[in-house]
């Protein structure tokens, strides 16, 4: 089957007649206007990455609720189920912006190909782990297969579908699917638990990413420049490193606080280097992140709302886990159920986004989507200590989870608009990054705060209400520094 002739410039889908030039294109011709319908090789195109990118969502989430199971199969400390995932959010938030200027340089479709390829054969050394130093292997490959696929994977989408109405649509189409993955994952991973092993919550990877690595190549072709710059060595050093110490530093203060020593250490080590790959790209010749991206309002202001929408929302789960197991006692599997309604949510916000940008604008998204998730997570103040109160519960996550989707489609079409193709590895990896270290800076956040409190129904509380500033803090700046898009 031959590939299928994909546009890998950034004037869009020759197939479907030509794209305005913009910051992104270097047409010299009157701006004409973008297609505005998908045609069938986008279709496969955005199948097969969703596809991906829904796989990567389920396997962020399908082992929170093996742990226990999988620490008595192989003999893990209770201390030490916690590096399961850890491991896998150090490789996955380490690697990821480096992989995605990786991707920029040689080559989109083979790093998303050898990330799949990766996660495939990581997956099934899991599920065959005999001890606990073969699972972490597999876990921080797995965590290095994600840092490969997420960024290749949406630097594919953003450049096959041309900056406007049809990228805004893939984009919500991919963040609602990527909640639909983490709320499908909590549900899978305790289903195969119980009816199979904890060992087919790797095995299921396997299948997956074999269909797609057979069928990509005839779908995705490959985009990459006509020279090989030099990838910027002392740079990926540097930011790899900060990044690394940061997770690390993150995870070590939600274990132990925020005062541990070697918490403190890590993130000053995270700070100190970060600080100086900001130096290191100011003299190298081909720079990992060039500093004009650097300073692009909508790269910063865009990756700033990001970064809020990951933290408050995946800090809020875990919030409302320990309101409903440990205040209204609710088993595990009944908890995870009952955040069927903020995947919900979730899905008909990405559903929706696409249209709702094209109405009012990226900058509109991210404002309005922070409002709604800020006033629907205020709501939960009201949660008492009775089960009466789970209707309260259902309705506020719901409503939440459409105004957080909505805020991250916004993020995801603002913090890579503008750029030159050649660059959306580059801004889909900052993007990823974003993502997270928002989702490991969350919990450790909301912990900090819950302690305060003697009560843990107090603590709870005063949690939701610095969520729910934090998020409405972030709509507001958005809109007062993004330009009108």
């Amino acid at each position: 089957m031959a590939a299928l002739d994909l546009p890998t410039s950034s004037t869009g889908p020759t197939s479907t007649g030509p794209v305005p030039a913009g910051p992104s294109s270097t047409g010299t011709g009157p701006a004409e206007p973008a297609p505005t319908r998908m045609t069938g090789r986008m279709r496969l195109v955005l199948v097969v990455l969703l596809l991906a990118q829904f796989m990567l969502a389920v396997d962020f989430s399908i082992l929170n609720v093996a742990l226990p199971v999988i620490g008595q199969g192989l003999g893990f400390s209770l201390g030490g189920l916690q590096w399961i995932a850890t491991a896998f959010a150090l490789a996955a938030a380490g690697f990821t912006l480096l992989f995605g200027r990786i991707a920029d340089l040689v080559g989109r479709r083979r790093v998303f190909l050898g990330g799949m390829a990766l996660l495939g054969v990581s997956s099934l050394v899991g599920g065959l782990a005999t001890g606990p130093e073969m699972l972490m292997a597999a876990r921080v490959a797995q965590g290095l297969a994600t840092a490969a696929v997420t960024p290749a994977g949406l630097s594919l989408l953003t450049a096959s579908f041309p900056e406007g109405p049809l990228r805004a649509r893939a984009l919500g189409l991919n963040g609602a699917l990527m909640s639909a993955g983490f709320t499908t994952g909590a549900i899978l991973g305790g289903a195969l638990t119980d009816l199979l092993s904890w060992r087919w919550a790797f095995f299921i990877n396997v299948p997956v990413a074999l269909a797609v690595v057979l069928v990509a190549p005839a779908v995705l072709r490959e985009s990459r420049p006509a020279g090989r710059p030099r990838l910027d060595l002392p740079g990926a050093v540097t930011v790899t490193g900060g990044l690394l110490a940061l997770v690390y530093g993150l995870t070590v203060a939600g274990e132990h606080g925020w005062t541990d020593p070697t918490a403190l250490a890590a993130l000053a080590a995270g700070a100190v280097l970060l600080a100086l790959f900001g130096l290191v790209e100011r003299r190298a010749a081909a720079p990992l992140v060039p500093l004009r991206v650097l300073r692009r309002r909508t790269v910063v202001w865009g990756n700033l709302a990001g970064l809020i929408a990951f933290v408050t929302e995946t800090s809020l789960v875990f919030l409302m886990t320990l309101y409903l197991q440990d205040v209204l006692g609710f088993s595990p599997l009944a908890a995870g159920l009952s955040f069927g309604v903020l995947g919900a949510g979730t899905i008909l916000g990405g559903v929706l986004a696409s249209r709702f940008i094209g109405r009012f604008g990226a900058r509109s998204a991210l404002v309005t989507g922070g409002l709604l998730q800020a006033a629907a997570t205020l709501a939960l103040f009201g949660l008492g200590e009775g089960r009466d109160g789970l209707w309260l519960l259902l309705a506020a996550t719901f409503a939440g989870g459409v105004g957080n989707m909505l805020a991250i489609v916004g993020f995801m079409v603002t913090a890579t608009s503008g750029l030159p193709d050649e660059e959306q590895g580059m801004a889909t990896g900052l993007a990823t990054m974003t993502q997270q270290i928002g989702i490991t800076m969350g919990t450790p956040i909301m912990s900090a705060v819950v302690v305060t409190a003697p009560v843990l129904l107090d603590g709870i509380g005063l949690a939701v209400l610095v969520n729910a500033a934090i998020v409405a803090a972030g709509a507001v700046l958005a809109g007062l520094f993004l330009r009108r898009t």
